[in-house]
This record gives C-alpha cells, sequence and structure tokens, in this order.
C-alpha cells in the first residue's frame, strides 16, 4: 500500500487525508500520430528533481511554512543529465531511490537506450520536472503548463510519458 503522507509530520497526515480535491472532468488523451518508432517523446516526472546549480530547487521551504501550498513551476531536465547533477528534494516522498538512480523517476537512461534500438524516434532534447503535490492547481493549468506544452510542440514533442510519484 502506498502512504501519500509517510514522509509529512503526523500532525499533519489527517489535515491531508480529508483533504477534498476535485477530480478533473476529463482527461485530455490524444493518439499518437506517427509510428513510435519515428516519434520525439518527452518525459515528464512529478518527482520535483532538478539540475544542481543550473535551476533553483523547487520551494520547498514554502511549502514546510505554508503546507496547503505546493510549488507550480517547472524544471527543465536535459536528455543528456547525469545522476551527479540530479537534486531532489520533494516532501511528500522518500528521495533515497531518487539520489541513488534518477532514472526512477525520469527513465532518460532507458529512453535513450529505446531511441538507440529504433523503438522510438527519438528522446526529446528537454524534459521536465514538476512538483507533484498541487492543492491548488489554478496557476499550474493557466500559466506552466501552457508554458511547457508550447516549448514541447517548438521542440517537436510527438508524445509524453509522464511518471507520476
Amino acid at each position: 500500500m502506498v502512504d501519500s503522507y509517510k514522509w509529512l509530520p503526523p500532525s499533519l497526515k489527517g489535515y491531508f487525508e480529508n483533504m477534498k480535491i476535485d477530480a478533473p472532468a476529463d482527461v485530455p488523451w490524444a493518439p499518437l500520430k506517427k509510428p513510435l518508432r519515428e516519434a520525439r517523446i518527452a518525459l515528464v516526472t512529478t518527482a520535483g528533481i532538478n539540475v544542481r546549480g543550473v535551476e533553483p530547487s523547487f520551494d520547498y521551504a514554502r511549502e514546510q511554512l505554508d503546507p496547503s501550498w505546493g510549488d507550480p513551476t517547472y524544471r527543465m531536465l536535459p536528455r543528456d543529465l547525469r545522476q551527479d547533477q540530479v537534486q531532489s528534494g520533494h516532501l511528500h516522498i522518500n528521495n533515497d531511490d531518487i539520489d541513488a538512480d534518477f532514472n526512477v523517476v525520469l527513465p532518460i537512461s532507458r529512453m535513450l537506450e529505446l531511441e538507440t534500438e529504433g523503438v522510438i524516434g527519438s528522446l526529446a532534447p528537454t524534459n521536465y520536472s514538476f512538483m507533484g503535490y498541487q492543492p491548488d492547481t489554478t496557476e499550474w493549468r493557466e500559466r506552466y503548463a501552457p508554458e511547457v506544452a508550447q516549448r514541447m510542440r517548438d521542440e517537436r514533442v510527438d508524445g509524453v510519458l509522464l511518471t507520476p510519484v
């Protein structure tokens, strides 16, 4: 069983377990318009990772002060990301596995293997990380998700593999 609140202070567990979050009315799935072996695929994770020294980490300090807030911004991750570049710190998960091998949340190495084998056309030059904890998705939906979608269009991305945590 997954305990989404395992890493929170016990005093907050009940609050979050009972928080009402409305499910979306529909999910905008779209079929690939070309064979997978020709498609450019981008990776998106909700693990809240970033490239150390390139972009700032997510705002964990604010979330600790205001547990009903989640950082809606995103971080860009290059296709040649190395383990020693990855910074993790998500407050709602155990980051030890990410710190050992970031491919558990962003399978760049596996996707590059699939690219080499011809299973996919290519891995996008840029992949993305969001903070998965978003009690209020307004700013994410209205600003950051459209920004990432436009960046993907600019890089001619055909499909996305989402790795939620």
